[in-house]
């Protein structure tokens, strides 16, 4: 399993080069132990199911980098300890290049499905609201530019 997940990671590294983002020192072992973490939202998102999902793959490693980078260990209740604003500026961080990708691979379903399941996101912080606003709009726009029938104004309304 750890072979498996370590050429994943190789993969999901060449794609986020592409994506001018560089995943630093991100091991197979750090994405195991990220997946163990507890979260306050009840995910149960499972370790197959982020390794059979290339943008949650994504997102995960680019979550992990970013804890890292700001010098923080992995461990089971990262997700719990940390402020919510950090872990949702360190989750939009993710979003954005789990997007970018898929945008990038003309899956607009998928960016619709992300941006609709972040618009109704009960727990993200009132402080950044106004930040995630902006990311979506950018990706609804993006979407709308590649001829996709969803209007803005089916998110915002």
């Amino acid at each position: 399993m750890l072979a498996e997940i370590e050429g994943r990671v190789e993969m999901a590294k060449r794609i986020l080069e592409s994506l001018n983002y560089h995943l630093g020192d991100v091991s197979a072992q750090d994405f195991i132990d990220y997946m163990s973490t507890e979260t306050f939202t009840g995910d149960a998102t499972t370790l197959n199911d982020i390794l059979g999902n290339e943008y949650l793959l994504i997102h995960e490693l680019v979550e992990i980098n970013e804890w890292k980078r700001r010098g923080m260990k992995i461990y089971k209740g990262l997700l719990i300890d940390a402020p919510r604003t950090l872990i949702y500026t360190i989750h939009y961080v993710a979003l954005e290049k789990e997007l970018e990708y898929a945008l990038r691979k003309g899956d607009c379903k998928w960016v619709e499905m992300r941006i609709r399941n972040s618009l109704e996101d009960p727990y993200i912080p009132e402080e950044l609201k106004p930040y995630a606003k902006n990311i979506l709009e950018r990706f609804i726009k993006a979407i709308e530019d590649v001829g996709s029938p969803k209007s803005q104004k089916s998110y915002f309304n």
